[in-house]
């Protein structure tokens, strides 16, 4: 039986060593599978969803992997549509991570549905008055976009180049990929927005709802933003990460620190908007429906104050001015720790906007906040994402020229 060909001029590890660590991760796969089996055959029960809690620990999973997935639909804007030619170094690795993270996010979706025999009812018989069901069409043909723009790239494997047909294919498809970028950043700055418009349009939820432009709440254009300020940071931070378990240069410091200017500057903006949004939202929104900015925070470490002041301050101010600034963005520990800020912050901010809205107590006879604790079988399927992403891209990196800087960065390899 043979085997794909690794990409000419390069060195990667023993076939034996590297079975062994896709053997950990697939480990990891198969405990997520196992619950999902339990989730499907005997229901939804196996969760600790409740009459409080009508989410499980996987939506706040699937909300983080779409927002860090944007990192796919911003560089292919940056790389395709803007023309920033350094940002092609790094978009093969983008694709990539924006299919395990859109796959991933369908698979989630087909878990919280319960039954996704019927998941086809989304798309035949189509709410059209519902943001979710805008969600689902946009997610959807994003993937198949996603996957378009990785085809290319899957048919650089020097096996497959030897193929007459499919190395035209690739070129042609490569000559054209600007129509697919622009369809994903349409895609996405829609499915995006309409996540974050969800809460925001929850008129029983003060705590998620805002005032809006025609029929978007803020939240729309928030979830947009910063999905777009991020998701690059999510791909230069995985990308140093490969770097760190190779042992390898991957693309030049200039690839990175072009991505951390724009994420900082796209973050900076956001945080702004967001703190502009925050403080109406408690001095205008919230007291017009009878409540006090408090009344949304507990001592309860996961509904904390301070978990605003980590999100806006720590995470987003902070991180921001590190990568706006030039000594910031040469100094690798402070631009990957800003990068790692950020995307502790983002992870927040889905965090509150799913979890915390359930919790906060809002009759008058309720004292006591809801609280909630996630089953195994949600912590199985919420880290299965993780664990199935390093397969596909340890697999994508073996077998396929995702960096075009590689052989020039390592000449001896």
């Amino acid at each position: 039986m043979t085997t794909p060909a690794i990409p000419e001029g390069v060195k990667r590890c023993g076939s034996r060593q590297f079975l062994l660590w896709l053997g950990v991760a697939a480990l990891v796969v198969l405990w997520g599978v196992y619950a999902m089996y339990r989730i499907w055959f005997y229901g939804l029960n196996q969760t600790n969803m409740n009459n409080a809690y009508g989410f499980a620990l996987w939506i706040w999973a699937d909300l983080a992997v779409i927002a860090l997935g944007g990192g796919a639909f911003f560089s292919g804007f940056l790389a395709y549509i803007i023309g920033l030619k350094n940002v092609k170094n790094i978009i093969n690795f983008a694709v990539i991570l924006g299919v395990v993270c859109y796959t991933s996010a369908l698979l989630i979706l087909g878990l919280d549905v319960g039954q996704p025999l019927r998941g086809w009812f989304i798309f035949w018989h189509a709410n059209v008055h519902s943001m979710l069901t805008e969600v689902a069409f946009c997610l959807s043909v994003y993937l198949g976009v996603l996957i378009i723009e990785f085809i290319p790239v899957l048919l650089e494997n020097p096996k497959i180049q030897k193929v007459r047909f499919f190395h035209h294919l690739s070129h042609n498809m490569h000559e054209i990929m600007a129509v697919f970028a622009a369809t994903g950043v349409f895609l996405s700055f829609f499915h995006q927005g309409s996540l974050g418009g969800v809460p925001g349009v929850l008129y029983g939820r003060p705590f998620a709802f805002r005032e809006g432009l025609f029929v978007w709440p803020w939240t729309f254009f928030l979830f947009t933003w910063s999905a777009a300020a991020v998701g690059p940071l999510f791909t230069a931070s995985m990308c140093r990460l490969t770097e760190a378990i190779t042992r390898k240069k991957l693309v030049k410091d200039d690839v990175y620190h072009l991505l951390a200017k724009i994420s900082g500057w796209m973050l900076l903006t956001y945080i702004i908007a967001k703190s502009i949004d925050t403080i109406y939202w408690a001095t205008v929104t919230a007291p017009s429906m009878g409540f006090a900015l408090m009344d949304f925070y507990s001592n309860n470490p996961l509904y904390n104050i301070w978990i605003l002041v980590a999100e806006i301050a720590v995470c987003g101010f902070l991180p921001a001015l590190i990568l706006i600034t030039r000594k910031g963005r040469e100094n690798k520990k402070l631009l990957f720790g800003a990068a790692i800020l950020a995307i502790i912050g983002l992870l927040i901010n889905r965090w509150v906007m799913v979890l915390q809205v359930m919790a906060a107590p809002l009759m008058p006879f309720q004292e006591e906040w809801f609280m909630y604790s996630p089953a195994w079988t949600e912590v199985a399927t919420s880290i299965l994402p993780i664990a199935y992403g390093i397969i596909l891209i340890s697999l994508a990196y073996r077998y396929l020229p995702l960096f075009p800087q590689e052989k020039e960065l390592n000449p001896g390899n």
